[in-house]
């Protein structure tokens, strides 16, 4: 039984890859729509092009520092990865926590970046791909 218990936990807590509509409901429910000016669409574009959707992704910058999870929250500014120097942790997270499928820890990061002056321009993937276009597609059918 506790090992059913242990299995049942670790796959509540691992990594996932969304299906665009339920993430798009789970950021709706969580705020995201509308937040610092930021439509549903947009959080949408940016995490299909940040990171597919994925809670697991994972990429390592040029400058020593690397980007996690779904919104490929950066650890230079936003989290403590133990590994990027001068780190400032802004968020005051472990940036272990962005890679869940959990997304309440991510969300409220991201809430926090775009409080900064770039808002939701510190993301590079939506500057390159959603900024200034038409994003009704990706909450297309969805019912949001």
């Amino acid at each position: 039984m506790r090992s059913l218990v242990f299995l049942l936990l670790l796959a509540v807590a691992s990594a996932k890859v969304y299906d665009r509509c339920d993430l798009a409901r789970i950021l709706k429910a969580s705020g995201m729509d509308g937040y610092r000016g930021n439509t549903l669409p947009n959080w949408v574009c940016l995490t299909k092009w940040e990171s597919s959707y994925n809670t697991d992704a994972i990429n390592h910058n040029t400058d020593g520092s690397t980007d996690y999870g779904i919104f490929q929250i950066n650890s230079r500014y936003w989290c403590n990865d133990g590994k990027t120097p001068r780190a400032k942790n802004v968020c005051g997270i472990s940036c272990s926590e962005l890679l869940s499928g959990n997304l309440a820890v991510a969300i409220n990061c991201a809430k926090r970046v775009v409080q900064d002056p770039n808002g939701i321009g510190a993301w590079v993937a939506w500057r390159n791909h959603c900024q200034g276009r038409d994003l009704s597609s990706y909450v297309a059918g969805c019912g949001v």
